[in-house]
């Protein structure tokens, strides 16, 4: 597990899920919600606990996908805290994708290649766009601003998602947004503190 941090006390720990079975099948995974974690996701799972016990983390938060729910139930566990599941957080749909190879995803469908977003507006059929993903994460991260957390915060969520939130509370636009290896059970602190996003 990487455990990554900016200079400054984050107040947000964003946290990916634990390895899946279908992350070792090299499935595409969106909203499908068969999923289960791997011996070694739990272990991540039970990790990303260990690591973050000893912060003063208020509140838990995590997508209400299966995959996101087992890490944060150990994490939620260790700091004495039920947690909050929140659809907003899941990872992003791929529609017509979603158990498909993920190698074999044209990045014209994902807007995504290499490390960098190429158009944020390319989608599957019936899926989102990285896009829709950002809004849709920048509306949790928004609410979370506004109810005032009085400590920490963890926020167990998946790749994309995480790398949206990430971007989003550093006032990166998804146009600009690196799209970065992210290993599962990785942990990523970020201020909650939205910048403004360029014109």
């Amino acid at each position: 597990m990487t455990l990554r941090t900016q200079a400054a006390l984050p107040l947000v720990w964003l946290i990916r899920h634990g390895e899946s079975d279908w992350n070792t099948l090299g499935l595409a995974q969106g909203h499908c919600d068969q999923a289960r974690l791997t011996r070694r996701g739990a272990r991540q799972a039970q990790d990303v606990a260990a690591q973050l016990r000893g912060y003063p983390i208020d509140a838990v938060y995590a997508s209400d996908l299966r995959r996101a729910v087992a890490t944060a139930a150990p994490l939620a566990a260790a700091l004495g805290l039920d947690f909050v599941r929140d659809p907003r957080l899941r990872e992003r749909c791929l529609g017509v994708l979603e158990g498909t190879a993920s190698a074999a995803v044209p990045a014209a469908l994902t807007g995504v290649a290499g490390d960098r977003v190429i158009d944020p507006d390319a989608r599957a059929p019936g899926g989102e766009s990285a896009r829709d993903l950002y809004w849709r994460a920048a509306g949790f991260a928004d609410d979370l601003l506004a109810s005032g957390p009085a400590g920490q915060v963890a926020v167990v969520a998946h790749g994309g998602t995480v790398r949206v939130l990430a971007a989003y509370l550093r006032g990166v636009p998804v146009e600009r947004m690196a799209w970065e290896p992210l290993a599962n059970g990785t942990i990523t602190g970020v201020r909650l503190r939205p910048a403004p996003l360029p014109a």
